[in-house]
């Protein structure tokens, strides 16, 4: 199997990990149970593997984690709007 395949299907399927939780909090609005810690320090990680695979120029690294990131970033500002709701 081609490396960039394998890589690109990893990267895709760890990328969307997150997509769910996401889901959750924009259906039911509620964020309670949610790490403020966890989501901020899951997109500096998935931030920095992005720029590890320009470094390496890996098209795999740079696609799932980029993704990956902005479902992050959607998952903080859904926290940031509906924590001031849930309290």
């Amino acid at each position: 199997m081609d490396e960039n395949i394998l890589g690109l299907v990893a990267g895709g399927i760890t990328s969307v990990a997150m997509l769910p939780q996401l889901i959750k909090v924009l259906k039911e609005k509620d964020v309670e149970d949610l790490s403020l810690l966890m989501i901020c320090t899951l997109i500096v990680g998935l931030s920095l593997w992005v720029w590890y695979g320009f470094t390496k120029n890996e098209l795999p690294i740079i696609l799932s984690n980029a993704f990956a990131v902005l479902v992050n970033i959607c998952l903080l500002i859904s926290f940031l709007i509906y924590r001031k709701k849930s309290k």
